[in-house]
Parts: structure tokens; sequence; C-alpha cells
């Protein structure tokens, strides 16, 4: 049986809920999760390096002297890509797509085990609600410091909860994501996931098998 404590903000036990073994009790495969790792990186990911052709250059399209009779080089252009301030051949342009595509069962199974990996690892923490009082983040910091010694924080919040995002945008080294947002990239990036009671529940429903 699968069980995992319940903390209030104070950091104290309050409860034992039991988790899904479909959900927190899968093995891991690594070429799987590495494999939509790698593909939500890369849709992430921006394009920035661009370069212009000869097309783009700026300059006279005019020959810039007759083909035969001078004695230089022949040369069309002064845009041409081997003269200097010329365009640039096979550079990097906006164009390019890094974009890969994600198969959705993939995806949703490479969660549940990440999540699997989680709960193994002792790195998945419960809290019975992301409520806090006036959403002052001195109450989120003095649960992080009660709770987690050290490492990065990924905090999950339901849509109902997301006013509480504000006591915990500030902290170091935590990051806000919905709990219907969560991807296989953030929770690999980060350390510890922190979900509420209700946060729970919404994941069991949500990748459990109809």
């Amino acid at each position: 049986m699968m069980k995992i404590e319940v903390k209030n903000l104070k950091g104290e036990k309050v409860d034992t809920l039991e988790l899904s073994q479909e959900i927190f009790g899968l093995a891991l495969n690594e070429k799987l999760v590495h494999q939509v790792y790698v593909s939500q990186y890369s849709n992430r990911r921006r394009n920035l390096a661009d370069t212009k052709g000869r097309g783009e250059r700026s300059g006279s399209g005019r020959k810039p002297w007759k083909q035969k009779g001078t004695g230089r080089a022949r040369t069309g252009s002064i845009r041409n890509p081997i003269w200097r301030k010329g365009g640039i051949i096979f550079g990097p342009t906006s164009e390019r797509n890094f974009s890969k595509k994600i198969n959705k069962k993939e995806n949703q199974l490479a969660i549940k085990m990440v999540l699997s990996g989680k709960f193994r690892d002792q790195e998945l923490i419960v809290v019975d609600e992301n409520i806090f009082e006036k959403n002052k983040t001195k109450v989120a910091a003095e649960f992080v410091k009660k709770t987690i010694s050290s490492g990065s924080i990924l905090w999950s919040f339901k849509k109902e909860e997301k006013d509480g995002m504000m006591a915990t945008r500030n902290i170091e080294k935590v990051t806000n994501i919905p709990v219907d947002s969560l991807n296989v990239l953030d929770m690999l990036n980060n350390k510890y996931l922190v979900l509420s009671r209700a946060g729970l529940a919404l994941i069991e429903e949500r990748y459990s098998q109809k």
C-alpha cells in the first residue's frame, strides 16, 4: 500500500493519503522519459540566430565591373558571399523549426513515471491546502525552510488556488506551475514537487485509466 504524509503550512503532519498504484507506482522507462524531455525542451527553444543571405544584404545589384578585360576576377554583385559585408552562405535563419511532435499517450505515461520517481525518491510533498494568510511570502518561505533542506522546488497550484502563487513567486529556487500544466521538463528540472491535497486528487483523476 502506497501512502504519503500530508503536511500543513507549518510543516506538521496532519494526515496520510493513499496513492494510486497506476500513477505513483510505475517503473521508470529512461528512454521514453528522455524522449519526451528532449521534445519539450526543443519545443521551448527560441530561434535567436539569424543571418542575412545575399538577397537580404543592402547594396546595389549592379555588376561592379565588366566581365572581361579588367584583369580582375569576374563577379556579379557586391553582395557576393565571398566579399566583405556580403551575404552568408548556409547560415542560421529565423525560419528554422526546432519543434518536435510528442505522442499524447507517451507524454502522459512519461508524466506518471516521473511522478512515480518523485514519490520513490521522497521528493513529492503534499500540503493540506495552498492557501496562505493574506498571501504572505513569509508563510511559504517558513514552510520551505522547515520542510526542504536544499534543492529547487516546483510548486503546483489548482485553478482555485492561483492566488497562492503570489506567496511563493518571490522565493528563491521556487517555480510556480498550474496542476493542469505539469510536464516532464519542469518536474525533472526541479528536485521537489509540492502539491496540495486537492491538486493531488486532480492528478489522480486526470491520469487514471478510464
